[in-house]
């Protein structure tokens, strides 16, 4: 069965694009090897954080969506935690409630007439 997850990297700053990307890769070959698709992709870049990790102050944020089998989410936090670029992740399922109402466009609401 399909499922929605959100997986939220941090990359170590000093990083190439090259690398990062060839993370990514593995991530998502991981994921459409078993069934799965990967969505957005979605970089929010440098960013603080709270409190020093890995003697480290900064890092890289990269968020990607994907709808996958919980083995292949499994295949996907085995690589990610092998990757030496990667300071920390996380992999987040998100309810099928909150999908359906992220997909649904959004209507403007009708106007009303003048009632004087």
């Amino acid at each position: 069965m399909l499922r929605h997850y959100e997986v939220v990297i941090i990359f170590q700053v000093g990083l190439e694009e090259e690398q990062m990307r060839a993370v990514l890769d593995r991530v998502s070959a991981a994921i459409s090897e078993q069934g799965g698709a990967v969505g957005r992709i979605d970089r929010w870049g440098r960013r603080r954080f709270a409190y020093e990790i890995d003697h480290r102050w900064e890092g890289y944020y990269v968020v990607v969506e994907a709808t996958a089998e919980p083995p292949s989410v499994e295949a996907v936090q085995r690589i990610l935690s092998l990757a030496d670029e990667v300071v920390r992740h996380k992999v987040v399922r998100v309810p099928s409630g909150s999908v359906a109402r992220q997909a649904r466009p959004r209507t403007p609401a009708p106007v009303s007439a003048d009632p004087s």
